[in-house]
């Protein structure tokens, strides 16, 4: 890969795209190409094939996504299903038909059996039934992943699925509505505390345990992809550490500086009981996570604050 290939990052502005995006300018990349969804609809698929086989990029970046926590995937299970097969089937084939020669595509451990054994193998995909909370959003990722594997075996295309453990950092979504657990539990302190050090009320139990990656280690990997050729068709990326969500929570009560009461609602779900990933693939080969949870977390609160104004049009 030289540092003048083309390279399309789909979904640039995004959490993820944009972590992808600074780290590529940061190792001196010259050549990116980036489009709002207002100038190009990943969901149509001949505006997508035109866009591709005008550009003509060496590699593409699948960052593109509909993303959300249990509360959106449960209200709108047929957007998460058919938005995201729209997404990626439409690049992952125009990729193809223009002869792309190198296509990375991001996923989510969500893909894996919701009772698999912990950790998480990239081998447990398909063996198990998925968390119903959010399935639809898995079986739409697996196809993918499938999509992309079925291109390397008849293709030869060197084509590779990372799919990252829970993802959390600088442009994080935190609508209340919308948002992962992190960012959404994050606001929730913060706003609490500007109300008083005000009780906290967090879904669940508090006892399942979940694995978080700072963004710009995931980024990192797909540089790592990037500029190698992996020799299989799937990669885990995380942490290989995991906490409670109740631990969670009380790191991001401290570094908010919140000091009220924790309420913990369990009539809400937990979803799986826990999500570990098995990193020893990515870690064989040379990539290994740089940034700590409670640096992560620091860092993510430090840019939310800065960007704090963004946020105050959706209201709890």
């Amino acid at each position: 890969m030289n540092l003048d290939s083309k390279i399309y990052i789909a979904g640039h502005n995004g959490m993820v795209g944009s972590a992808i995006w600074r780290a590529l300018t940061a190792k001196g990349y010259t050549n990116l190409i980036g489009v709002s969804s207002a100038e190009l609809d990943l969901r149509h698929q001949q505006a997508v094939k035109d866009f591709i086989s005008t550009e003509n990029p060496e590699v593409i970046i699948d960052a593109a996504a509909r993303v959300g926590g249990i509360l959106a995937n449960s209200n709108y299970p047929y957007q998460f299903i058919m938005e995201n097969l729209q997404i990626q089937n439409n690049l992952i084939d125009s990729a193809l038909q223009a002869g792309v020669a190198k296509f990375i595509f991001l996923g989510s451990s969500c893909i894996y059996p919701k009772l698999a054994p912990q950790p998480l193998k990239e081998d447990y995909l398909l063996t198990g039934e998925l968390e119903p909370t959010n399935e639809w959003y898995a079986i739409a990722k697996i196809t993918g992943v499938k999509a992309c594997q079925a291109i390397r075996k008849q293709f030869n295309k060197d084509y590779v699925s990372l799919m990252p453990t829970n993802l959390y950092g600088i442009h994080d979504n935190f609508d209340l509505n919308s948002s992962h657990v992190l960012p959404a539990v994050m606001r929730k302190f913060h706003e609490a505390k500007e109300n008083n050090n005000a009780p906290v009320t967090l879904w669940g139990s508090g006892t399942p345990m979940r694995e978080f990656l700072f963004v710009d280690d995931m980024a990192q990997a797909v540089v790592f992809a990037l500029e190698n050729t992996l020799p299989d068709y799937l990669y885990n990326i995380g942490t290989g550490e995991d906490l409670t969500i109740k631990e969670l929570a009380e790191t991001i009560q401290k570094i908010t500086g919140h000091q009220g009461e924790i309420i913990w609602d369990a009539t809400k779900p937990d979803g799986t009981p826990r999500k570990l990933m098995d990193i020893s693939k990515m870690h064989a080969l040379g990539w290994k996570h740089q940034v700590t949870l409670e640096e992560g977390i620091q860092k993510t609160y430090d840019w939310f604050l800065d960007n704090i104004h963004r946020f105050k049009e959706v209201k709890m």
